[in-house]
């Protein structure tokens, strides 16, 4: 994930990179493999889990076949509330309307709690470049930003980060003592940090995890709190929302906030889960509605379904390739395999190679809380970006020559015969840096037979004890 302004490498070389730390890597993995074994304790102490999985998904299917109705009616009933209701097409409308509130709010120090919609919009970049300073003030968002990047985890941004190393960030930045690492207290020094930040702005920016078209309210969930402190202190909320976000009924929330934390951290509920109807006498309080490529995604059928996503992130946390890649590798905003199957239709050509970064096990698509078929859209834009021409040269003239084989059953079993003798006699013919399989594994040993050879000879023995 890189900024705009950066030059664009491929999945493959930028999780090249952080595979290189091999211990990192290892550690990476196995911590958010913890995170998905505590996202199923919490599903089995619900015995109606799969019941809310499809109530949750069948709510967001009626949602994307009504969304312009429920829209209107989130804006009509948020208007009656004293909300100034914006709508933005893309994300550059969407910065630049941002930046007008602050301007006419004649302040350039603002705070801003997790929104991965402002992340998609390359929002804190935008606001730099006008003179407004921008402090994200969840704990993780703010060690990304000192550290100058983006977030590698739309729940965990900092997951990539040890505590050491956090340690010697807030030494630099905040002027914590040298080599300590004790969680508790860098947490302390950042809630101190930003105590002042709170206190002395005057615009603050929020996301919107829900925004019910009966009420006109938007909910908020955060574990620290912060999203709340710097709403009640500033004079100008900002909530900015993709137009997918939206549920019917505020009865809705009863089955989406008991799969959210679950599926994101194992928790029975956040800690906040915050409901913004009005604002507070005295203060003025906006919604930004962005499309930025949604409506066009809504039109297409195979990859609808993405639109019922609500950002927990337990597809990362399960994927085999995100834990082992890094979310930084992905080059988007969103990353891991929810974010492969959003890239490609913001920019086709950008992100071509993200939906290759899968196996397509589908173990993203068992632990979506709202059953999108995440494994099938990713084949899916695989072919799409075959047919449009963005498969580059040598893996295009690899999967013709695969299907020639696969097509030719004489073909398959001559060359797997091949393959095995050279795999045994001439292993630096397949084992070289021209096989990308080779790069980061260990070959696997040479079976003595195909499956079909020994298919036949178990039958042939079966049948002669018969």
């Amino acid at each position: 994930m890189v900024s705009p302004s950066q030059p664009r490498q491929d999945h493959a070389t930028l999780a090249e990179k952080f595979n290189r730390d091999e211990a990192r890597v290892d550690w990476h993995d196995k911590t958010l493999w913890f995170i998905r074994e505590k996202r199923d304790r919490a599903a089995r102490t619900m015995p109606e889990w799969e019941d809310l999985r499809e109530a949750a998904s069948q709510i967001k299917n009626r949602v994307l076949d009504n969304l312009h109705d429920y829209l209107l009616q989130f804006e009509a009933q948020a208007q009656r509330n004293g909300v100034t209701v914006h709508w933005a097409a893309n994300a550059e409308e969407h910065n630049q309307i941002v930046h007008r509130i602050i301007q006419q709010a004649g302040v350039t120090n603002i705070v801003k709690s997790k929104s991965m919609l402002t992340e998609e919009c390359h929002l804190n970049d935008y606001l730099h470049k006008k003179g407004i300073t921008v402090v994200d003030t969840d704990l993780g968002e703010r060690i990304v930003q000192l550290a100058g990047e983006p977030p590698s985890h739309i729940v965990l941004p900092c997951i990539h980060w040890k505590k050491e190393e956090i340690g010697e960030l807030f030494h630099k930045h905040l002027g914590t003592p040298a080599g300590n690492a004790d969680p508790q207290f860098l947490t302390g020094a950042a809630r101190e940090h930003l105590r002042q930040r709170f206190m002395t702005s005057r615009v603050a920016i929020t996301g919107v995890n829900f925004a019910v078209a009966e009420t006109g309210e938007i909910v908020v969930c955060t574990n620290e709190g912060n999203a709340d402190l710097g709403v009640q202190l500033a004079d100008v909320h900002i909530a900015c929302m993709g137009i997918e976000k939206i549920i019917p009924e505020r009865k809705d929330l009863g089955i989406f906030l008991r799969l959210l934390a679950r599926s994101a951290t194992g928790q029975p509920v956040t800690t906040y889960s915050s409901h913004f109807r009005r604002p507070r006498a005295g203060q003025t309080m906006h919604i930004v509605l962005v499309d930025n490529g949604r409506s066009a995604r809504l039109q297409e059928e195979s990859f609808r379904n993405a639109l019922k996503c609500i950002r927990c992130g337990a597809c990362m946390n399960t994927c085999p390739v995100y834990r082992r890649s890094g979310g930084h590798s992905y080059h988007y905003a969103i990353a891991g395999p929810i974010g492969a199957i959003l890239a490609p239709a913001l920019d086709m050509k950008q992100h071509a190679d993200l939906p290759f970064a899968s196996t397509l096990c589908g173990s993203c698509t068992h632990v979506c809380p709202v059953k999108i078929n995440i494994h099938e859209q990713l084949y899916d834009w695989r072919q799409v970006l075959a047919r449009q021409g963005y498969v580059g040269g040598v893996k295009k003239l690899g999967l013709m020559g695969m299907a020639a084989v696969l097509a030719r059953p004489r073909i398959y079993r001559w060359s797997g015969a091949a393959g095995r003798w050279f795999m045994k006699y001439m292993p630096s013919l397949v084992n070289n840096k021209l096989n990308p399989w080779y790069k980061q594994r260990e070959m696997p040993a040479v079976p003595r037979q195909s499956f079909q050879e020994w298919y036949r000879q178990n039958r042939q023995q079966h049948g002669q004890q018969r």
